[in-house]
């Protein structure tokens, strides 16, 4: 048996997996997944009366420390490797995610006087309830001469940053905000579990925390600015030391080496955003080649030596992906949450029982049945703004649509409509990075979605006009997490000095991999200049019928 290895813990949305990885190799020696026992809270508190609003996403934090103590272990008795063997951990995590925490780093929402306060929880990356927060961010940003601070994340921020988050819990629950010693990235506190020190990592700070390399946090006159009571969140509650990727944040504990069955002082490697961490692991070192993770939501990350100013992005952060270069993000807030709610809201019964008869799942059944139609045959076309637009329109408040269903609009054709709805946003996010200086030759595909859904793949080849290239590993960010845990153990302990030697011994592709097919491309041309006149109506302000149909559901949600 070979080695050493290292162990790469990815947070997702609605589980944690532990992947045990050869340090030489990248081979993958086992995993174990821990779903997590809350899930997404977003109706009401758990053992608890109090209801949640709309658009609020929240988690429990002991859901992540029980990754630790199943997954872990769980992996490691699969491995069959001497724990002593692994050299080093890296942790990869969903952003923004944050919780507020005392001093020592217990959540509010472990103590009794706060447990039934909604803003004491874990706020998920996909909680959208702060984008009023969002909108004065913005608008104050435009008025008083700060807009500078957001021209690196496409001109404005949205609700699922860190900012608004924070001022969402000043704004509603002040005393929450003042009992919070902390407010820190639920990736930073897990690391803070494991080591026993307060950590800040770069690419988190970077993308959704208003951090640069060069020029730190905003002063404390943009704070101010936008209300008197933040303008010392960071010295108070935050932190001015940021780590950047692959350092050692620390040691693992005696207690966390208890949890996990691994012995304590393990270099643990500082956080790192779950759809950065996959970009190494994707075999990516160099500019024209985009990372698209595809789940629950798409990440589309590229990387250049130049920075430049992209509209309507998520970020550009200096060695925010991969140390020398500009790393930028962008990304779409829906896409298997978008199939999975069709399957399990709109998808008839017949239809089930018709997979149930073949035994295979029902996304199965749609995907064969929308297979055989040709692109255009349905006469559909959707907005893919289900769970809001991340990119490029940065808005939260918009909503999903479809045109062209008549009485004979089958199930399947409108499967398929919302797959070409998230290929067409991501040729939206494409054009826009080309037509900014940051040209895209290919794309390199990885997440649970090119393992679930072959006809989505082609579907975005020919959309895209671009070959699609397959990661070889199934669990990327996984394996980027391990690889920031060999760089952080070093060469001298048996990892890595940079995560480009780490790529270069430990990242792959497989064989697989989809061409545009040119018949297809030339119905997609005039399908997608369809979507984009939708796409400008409704999202750049001619038509605010969206949110003004939201207006009125928030009103009669609070008067029942």
């Amino acid at each position: 048996m070979s080695g050493p290895y290292v162990l790469g813990i990815d947070f997702g949305t609605l589980s944690g997996r532990a992947v045990i990885v050869d340090v030489s190799n990248g081979a993958e020696l086992a995993t174990a997944v821990q779903p997590y026992q809350h899930g997404v809270i977003d109706r009401r508190l758990p053992d608890s009366n109090v209801l949640l609003e709309p658009d609020w996403a929240l988690q429990d934090p002991n859901d992540y420390l029980d990754v630790l103590k199943h997954a872990v272990p769980d992996a490691l008795t699969q491995s069959g490797i001497d724990p002593a063997r692994v050299i080093g951990i890296g942790v990869d995590f969903t952003s923004c995610t944050m919780l507020p925490t005392t001093a020592n780093g217990e959540p509010l929402c472990n103590l009794p006087q706060w447990r039934n306060h909604p803003h004491a929880w874990v706020k998920l990356w996909k909680h959208h309830a702060a984008q009023p927060e969002a909108d004065k961010i913005n608008a104050i940003a435009r008025e008083q001469g700060f807009s500078h601070l957001l021209a690196r994340y496409g001109g404005k921020v949205n609700s699922e940053w860190f900012l608004p988050k924070a001022w969402q819990i000043l704004d509603e629950d002040p005393d929450v905000y003042e009992a919070a010693d902390r407010l820190i990235e639920a990736g930073d506190w897990i690391v803070w579990q494991m080591t026993g020190v307060e950590t800040r990592n770069a690419c988190a700070a970077g993308y959704k925390g208003l951090w640069s390399k060069k020029d730190g946090f905003p002063p404390t006159a943009f704070f101010r600015a936008l209300d008197p009571r933040l303008e010392t969140i960071v010295d108070e509650k935050m932190s001015h030391a940021i780590l950047p990727l692959g350092a050692r944040a620390g040691s693992l504990t005696e207690q966390a080496a208890a949890w996990m069955g691994l012995p304590p002082g393990i270099a643990v490697a500082v956080a790192v955003i779950d759809a950065h961490a996959a970009v190494p692991a994707a075999t990516v070192s160099g500019p024209e080649r985009m990372v698209i993770i595809m789940g629950t939501s798409n990440c589309h990350m590229v990387v250049s030596e130049e920075e430049v100013i992209v509209p309507g992005i998520s970020g550009v952060v200096a060695d925010g992906i991969l140390p020398g270069l500009f790393g930028y993000e962008a990304g779409q807030a829906c896409v298997g949450d978008h199939f999975a709610w069709f399957v399990e809201n709109i998808a008839p019964a017949a239809y089930q029982q018709e997979a149930n008869k073949q035994g295979i799942s029902l996304y199965a059944l749609l995907e064969e049945k929308a297979a055989q139609l040709q692109p255009g045959e349905s006469g559909l076309i959707a907005l893919d703004w289900w769970n809001g637009n991340r990119s490029i329109l940065v808005d939260a408040d918009l909503t999903g649509m479809m045109v062209g269903m008549t009485l004979a609009t089958k199930p399947e054709e409108i499967f398929r409509a919302l797959i070409e709805a998230t290929a067409y946003g991501t040729r939206m996010i494409i054009e826009t990075f080309t037509k900014h200086g940051i040209p895209v030759r290919e794309i390199v595909a990885t997440g649970g979605l090119p393992d679930q859904n072959k006809l989505l793949m082609q579907i975005y080849a020919d959309v895209t006009g671009l070959p699609i290239y397959i990661a070889a590993s199934r669990q990327t960010s996984a394996l980027g997490a391990a690889m920031h845990g060999a760089v952080a153990a070093g060469a001298m302990q048996g990892g890595y000095d940079t995560l480009t030697d780490a790529a270069a011994h430990m990242a792959g592709l497989r064989d697989e991999r989809y061409h545009p097919i040119p018949e297809n491309q030339a119905i997609y041309e005039a399908l997608y200049e369809e979507y984009r006149i939708l796409h400008d109506y409704f999202g750049r302000g001619e038509n605010r019928v969206m949110k003004r149909l939201k207006t009125i559901r928030r009103a009669q949600k609070t008067l029942t």
